[in-house]
C-alpha cells in the first residue's frame, strides 16, 4: 500500500470515527432534556385525558375519545383482565421518561409498547378505582433523524474525506518528487533540483536530496575527467608501442603476440572513455534495424560469424552511436566468451524494440546477473575471459536505462545466454 493511500485511510478513518463519536456523545448529552421533554407531555396528556373524563357527562364520554383521537392521536381504553400487554423495548430514554412519569403520576403507573397487538407508547392511570390506558404516537418518541440529518451526515462525510484526500497529498506529494528524482539519478538522468517548498521538514529533505545530488553529480564528473584523462594519455604511449614492434623486426610470433596485447589493452581504454563519455548524445530519428545490420556487416568483414535477422521493421527516436556501442559490446562479449557464431535478431514487442544477442557459452547464473552489470565487475567463473574491464555490461545497462528500456541476461534454451536489450520506441 502507498503511502498516500495509508495515511488517506488512516486519516479518514480517524476523521470518521470522530465524526460518530461526536454524533454519539450529542446523543447522550441530548437524552437528559429530551427525556424531560417527553415525560412533560406524557403527564400532560394524561392529566388532561383524566380531567376530560372526569368532568365530562358520562353520556359524553364516548364522543369526548372520538375528538381526542381525531384531533391529538390519542388512543383511551379500559384497562381488561383480557388485554394483552407486551413491555416496552430496553432504551436509556424511555427508561428516564418512566422514571419521570412514575414520578409524577404514582408508583402504579404501568407502561406497554403495544395492547392488544397496537402499537405505541400506552400509559396507564386511574380514575378512582378504575384503570385506563392512554396512547401517545409512537412519532412523539422518534428521534428527529430524517432525511434533512442524513444529508447534513453525509455532506459532513464526504467535507471528512476531502479533508483527508488533501492532508494525504500535501504529505505524499513531496515525497513521491523524491522518489521520482532518485529513479532519474539511479538510471543516470540529469538531476533536476526539487522545489524547496511546504513544511520545515519537507524544505529540509528537499534541500538535503537536492545537495547530495549535486555532490553525486560533481564526483562523477570528477571521475569521468579522471578516467578519460588517463585512458587518453594511456593511449599515445600504446599506439608508440605497437609501430615500434612492427617495425622492430622481432619474430613474427612473439611480435603478433604483444600486438594482440596492446590491442587488448587498447580495447579496455576504449570501454574506459565509453563509460567516462556518458549519454549525453541527443536522441534522433533513426532506422534501429539498418544500425544492427550495419554491425552484422562489421563483423563479417572481419571474419566473425555473427548471424544477423533484422526485419521488424524498427525506426524511433534514439541515440544511435549509444545504442550502437551497446549493442556492440553485447556481440563482443559473446564472441569473447562464447565463441562463434552469435545470433542475433530484432523484433518489437509491447511497444518496445528488443534485440537478442544469443550465444552457446556457458551461461551466467541467476544469482551473479544483477552483480555483473556493475561496472568493474567480472565473473571469476564461467564467463571470465583474458580480456575486458568489466565496464560492458554496465555501459549497456546505461544505455538501455537512458532510452526507457533494460538489460536482461537470461538463460538459453539448449544452453547458453540470451542478453536481451528492450528500449522505448
Amino acid at each position: 500500500m502507498t503511502l498516500f493511500a495509508r495515511a488517506f485511510l488512516l486519516i479518514a478513518l480517524l476523521l470518521v470515527t470522530a465524526v460518530i463519536a461526536s454524533f454519539q456523545i450529542y446523543r447522550i448529552y441530548e437524552r437528559e432534556p429530551r427525556s424531560r421533554e417527553l415525560a412533560q407531555q406524557t403527564i400532560s396528556t394524561v392529566n388532561l385525558t383524566r380531567a376530560a373524563l372526569v368532568s365530562a357527562d358520562p353520556f359524553l364520554r364516548r364522543q369526548l375519545l372520538i375528538e381526542l383521537n381525531d384531533t391529538e392521536g390519542l388512543r383511551v381504553f379500559p384497562a381488561t383482565a383480557s388485554e394483552k400487554i407486551e413491555r416496552l423495548p430496553d432504551d436509556p430514554l424511555l427508561e428516564r421518561v418512566k422514571e419521570r412519569v412514575r414520578e409524577a403520576l404514582g408508583s402504579d403507573t404501568r407502561f406497554a409498547f403495544a395492547r392488544d397487538g397496537e402499537e405505541g407508547f400506552w400509559v396507564s392511570f386511574f380514575i378512582d378505582s378504575d384503570e385506563f390506558w392512554v396512547m401517545l404516537p409512537w412519532e412523539r418518541f422518534a428521534p428527529a433523524l430524517g432525511l434533512q440529518w442524513l444529508g447534513w451526515a453525509l455532506a459532513l462525510l464526504a467535507i471528512s474525506l476531502v479533508g483527508a484526500w488533501l492532508i494525504a497529498s500535501m504529505i505524499a506529494r513531496p515525497l513521491a518528487a523524491i522518489t521520482r528524482a532518485a529513479r532519474r539519478i539511479g538510471s543516470g538522468a540529469p538531476h533536476e533540483p526539487l522545489a524547496e517548498a511546504g513544511p520545515r521538514e519537507l524544505r529540509t529533505v528537499a534541500a538535503a536530496f537536492n545537495r547530495m545530488a549535486s555532490s553525486l553529480e560533481s564526483m562523477e564528473r570528477e571521475r569521468a575527467m579522471v578516467l578519460a584523462g588517463i585512458s587518453h594519455d594511456l593511449r599515445t604511449p600504446l599506439s608508440r608501442l605497437r609501430l615500434a614492434l612492427e617495425m622492430s623486426g622481432a619474430g613474427s610470433r612473439e611480435s603478433e603476440a604483444m600486438i594482440e596485447d596492446i590491442g587488448e589493452i587498447d580495447a579496455i581504454i576504449g570501454q574506459f572513455l565509453d563509460f567516462a563519455r556518458g549519454e549525453n548524445e541527443p536522441q534522433t530519428d533513426n532506422d534501429f534495424d539498418a544500425l544492427v545490420e550495419d554491425l552484422g556487416e562489421h563483423y563479417r568483414r572481419i571474419h566473425k560469424r555473427v548471424e544477423v535477422k533484422a526485419g521488424a521493421g524498427l525506426r524511433f527516436r534514439f541515440a544511435r552511436m549509444a545504442v550502437r556501442r551497446a549493442v556492440a559490446n553485447l556481440i563482443d562479449n559473446a564472441l569473447r566468451h562464447a565463441g562463434e557464431a552469435v545470433e542475433v535478431e530484432t523484433r518489437r514487442q509491447n511497444g518496445k524494440a528488443v534485440v537478442e544477442v544469443r550465444d552457446r557459452g556457458a551461461g551466467i547464473p541467476a544469482s551473479e546477473v544483477e552483480r555483473v552489470k556493475r561496472p568493474f565487475t567480472r565473473l571469476n567463473s564461467a564467463r571470465a575471459g583474458p580480456a575486458g574491464a568489466g565496464l560492458g555490461l554496465a555501459i549497456v545497462e546505461r544505455v538501455a536505462c537512458s532510452h526507457g528500456g533494460s538489460l536482461e541476461l537470461l538463460p538459453r534454451e539448449g544452453g547458453g545466454l540470451v542478453a536481451r536489450l528492450t528500449l522505448s520506441a
